[in-house]
């Protein structure tokens, strides 16, 4: 079963999360242009969404005593796809701007 040490640490994992998780998305509402609420999301919801499914793995590869790795592939998919993402975006963005830039 879950040890006292246990909770404590996939408790404070999903808090660490969360709080990642939060502070992007108020990072996007708050940050002015596109390029800056671009990347309070990528940065910070990587990382909470990281921290929880770490917890997840924890919690689950304790709790069926054989490891398990789904959560583990998922932070590795959200670890390539989310930097290549948001460099299409800002390079959209760029263009955007850009052509904007040229009809004023």
């Amino acid at each position: 079963m879950l040890s006292e040490f246990t909770h404590w640490l996939i408790s404070g994992l999903i808090l660490l999360g969360s709080f990642f998780v939060l502070l992007g998305s108020v990072g996007m509402v708050k940050f002015p242009d596109f390029f800056m609420r671009l990347h309070a999301p990528t940065k910070a919801s990587t990382l909470g969404v990281t921290a929880i499914l770490v917890a997840s793995m924890i919690y689950f590869t304790i709790k069926h005593q054989s490891p398990s790795l789904h959560e583990l592939l998922i932070v590795v998919f959200l670890w390539l796809t989310a930097p290549i993402s948001a460099l299409m975006m800002a390079s959209a963005g760029r263009r955007v701007h850009k052509k904007k830039a040229d009809t004023d």
